[in-house]
């Protein structure tokens, strides 16, 4: 495990520390949750990025192989 020195808004660390009180978890673990559940977070938004980039790729070509198919003339 690695230790990390933070600073934290007093607001941020208000909130906290009253939540803390209530749900009686201790504030190393309440943060590890945090920033866990923004990690995932974070990992979804890369991934629509990324999804939406490879999507517009493939609309392109996609488009490309269309226009090429209504080209063809086809003997009945």
């Amino acid at each position: 495990m690695k230790t990390v020195s933070l600073k934290i808004d007093d607001s941020i660390f208000g909130d906290t520390e009253r939540i803390l009180s209530r749900i009686k978890k201790p504030r190393n673990r309440y943060i590890n949750e945090a920033l866990d559940y923004y990690n995932r977070f974070q990992r979804r938004l890369l991934l629509e990025k990324r999804l939406k980039s490879e999507s517009e790729l493939v609309k392109n070509d996609s488009m490309n192989v269309l226009k090429d198919f209504e080209k063809i003339e086809y003997n009945d």
